[in-house]
């Protein structure tokens, strides 16, 4: 370490820290010129291009050079290449990144920071190959789709079967847009819709407006909109809490003549769902409505029922992966000593509660960007008075376990990683490191997929060289890969038009051991499932939704198909989402009850406050 002690005594500030790191790197006796680049050495998340190469020799011990465009990176790279030399492979692999923080060179500014986090990413690189190196499952374990601007290759059964429906059959599209469009049928699906169901949908776009992917809060005002351009029908692509949202909300738009239909007539589940309509949650709901300025924050991905019950027992407001956290912070920001009841997502609260606690580590600077009104204090004093549901998961997103994170760790460590709010503590966590460095994001499946364009567009930008290739590491169901996979080619087909044809981007899908089978091939020793085709299933993977895979596209095109006729129209009276009727036929719906927790969320999407009236509600029930 005395390469890096000696940077951090080379002066009192940040910027005298920094040139003795561009001494270093132009002092003579470079090993630069002799490191590999390539895809496996480049180092993502750094500020410049930069490569690191570590291998292991005949006596054991690691060897390790580097190769920086930036004097800053390298001079890093000379320190850490130094530290890495001659050293154990266990030694290495346990390293700690700390003391790139000892060196105190990214206290300044923001560009500060992003070059200590492309440090930290060069250590992860060079952990990921010494892995490598010293494993005996030989490979990438887990199966992987690499999209460039000409085509999408896939890695392992699970993806090549994801991959299969990107190019639909041409038929099947123009059978639906017939059907859709002499009709005036619209379609809303969600983005964990089946891959096949998926493509077809989009290819039908194309030449249909009304259709639509989404999640599930925007499911709603889209159909609104179609009905208001004209659609006499909406078929909604989900499961029912989604279609009972869509037709509430078309209800409350002034609507109930258009017909809304699900795609069968059997019930469509929702495990989360289904959890926030058990015993336990009427007791912690019930408990919940005896504390004095309490707010119930309730997921979107429940049914109208639970929130008008949720509503009658403790002001209630509905939240989205994507804002829950807004919400949370909200709440405490404008109501003193609220005590929040966050549910049924156990998962999602314990998140919710460890990046709480993140925040309390970070400058008030950086909280300020989160919540204007909040800085370590508030955020202290909040975080006792936060609770949440411990008895409510998603069976999709049961699946990223403690034995995913640590493959994740071990092949995928500099990897981007993305994760949704609703995975378990260990998959956020691992998310939630990588964005400490620049190399992750949490939150809802638009958040995941604006962050993997986004970082697409930026290595466009920067005209990275030919065969680059930004990995990605799937932390959510896996039928969002559709919009992800066609988002990122439209991108690289477009860079390649102009002259940037280097790029590539592959999105690795983790699945558990669990639910995995040997295949005896070195290149791909495992892929989801097993082999005697119990459990999960090749084609459908172990992070898909059972549920979702209700709606077929052979169930989507009976529905087309009954529509506009009286015995159609009445085989479809099944598929009709439940309208949750007043208990005695004359008072306010149930639906229209339920609608209170999302009206109350759509003004503070609106306002950034919350309403009046939720404000009473919270500070003068008990």
């Amino acid at each position: 370490m005395r390469a890096a002690a000696e940077v951090r005594d080379g002066g009192a500030d940040a910027s005298a820290r920094v040139k003795a790191l561009i001494r270093l790197a132009r002092s003579p006796g470079g090993i630069e010129e002799a490191c590999a680049r390539n895809a496996v050495t480049r180092v993502m998340g750094c500020a410049s291009a930069s490569w690191i190469e570590a291998s292991v020799d005949g006596a054991g011990k690691v060897r390790a050079r580097c190769a920086s465009e930036s004097d800053v990176t390298r001079g890093y790279g000379r320190v850490l290449c130094g530290v890495l030399n001659g050293s154990a492979v266990e030694d290495a692999l346990t390293m700690s990144d700390g003391f790139v923080d000892a060196m105190e060179i990214g206290l300044g500014s923001k560009v500060e920071k992003s070059r200590v986090n492309g440090f930290k990413n060069m250590l992860e690189t060079a952990k990921k190959q010494l892995r490598a190196a010293t494993s005996s499952a030989g490979g990438d374990p887990f199966p992987s789709l690499i999209i460039t601007a000409s085509e999408v290759r896939s890695r392992g059964s699970f993806a090549a079967s994801q991959a299969s429906y990107l190019e639909p059959d041409v038929g099947k599209v123009k059978a639906l847009v017939d059907a859709l469009r002499t009709k005036k049928i619209g379609i809303v699906a969600h983005f964990y819709m089946d891959p096949e169901v998926q493509g077809i949908l989009m290819a039908a776009k194309a030449e249909y407006p009304h259709i639509a992917i989404s999640d599930s809060l925007v499911m709603a005002d889209l159909a609104v909109k179609m009905v208001e351009s004209g659609c006499e029908t909406v078929g909604v692509l989900g499961v029912d809490f989604m279609s009972e949202n869509v037709r509430a909300i078309i209800d409350e738009a002034g609507h109930p003549e258009a017909k809304v239909y699900r795609m069968a007539a059997e019930d469509i589940g929702c495990s989360l769902a289904e959890a926030a309509q058990s015993e336990s949650y009427d007791r912690y709901l019930t408990e919940a409505g005896k504390t004095k300025n309490g707010v119930h924050v309730i997921y979107i991905n429940t049914g109208l029922d639970t929130k008008a019950g949720a509503n009658a027992k403790i002001p209630t407001i509905t939240c989205t992966s994507s804002n829950v956290v807004a919400t949370v912070l909200q709440a405490a920001a404008q109501i003193p000593d609220v005590n929040v009841f966050y549910g049924p997502d156990t998962y999602m609260g314990g998140n919710l509660a460890e990046l709480l606690r993140r925040m309390t580590t970070w400058s008030d600077e950086e909280i300020k960007e989160m919540h204007p009104a909040h800085d370590r204090e508030t955020v202290k004093s909040l975080l006792p008075r936060l609770k949440y549901f411990d008895d409510g998961t998603c069976m999709v997103h049961d699946m990223f376990g403690r034995d995913v994170c640590e493959t994740v760790r071990a092949y995928y460590g500099d990897a981007y990683q993305t994760a949704h709010f609703e995975v378990p503590g260990e998959m956020f966590k691992l998310a939630m490191e990588a964005k400490d460095r620049g190399l992750g994001v949490v939150g809802s499946t638009q958040n995941i997929l604006d962050y993997t364009c986004a970082r697409v567009d930026e290595a466009i930008a920067r005209a990275l060289p030919e065969g680059e290739r930004l990995r990605f590491v799937l932390g959510t169901e896996t039928g969002m890969v559709t919009s992800i996979v066609r988002a990122v080619q439209a991108r690289l087909r477009s860079a390649c038009d102009a002259g940037v044809c280097g790029v590539e981007a592959e999105i690795v899908f983790p699945v558990s051991s669990d639910a995995v089978a040997a295949t005896g091939d070195a290149d791909i020793p495992v892929v989801p499932g097993v082999l005697s085709g119990e459990g999960c299933s090749l084609d459908g993977g172990c992070a898909s939704c059972p549920y979702m895979k209700m709606n077929s596209y052979d169930a989507l095109m009976k529905m087309c198909d009954r529509v506009g006729s009286a015995a159609g129209e009445a085989m479809l009276a099944a598929q009709e989402p439940r309208k949750y009727e007043s208990e005695d036929g004359t008072g306010p719906s149930i639906a229209s009850q339920g609608c209170v927790p999302i009206l109350h969320m759509r003004h503070f999407q609106k306002n950034k406050t919350f309403s009046d009236e939720l404000v009473t509600d919270i500070t003068g029930r008990v």
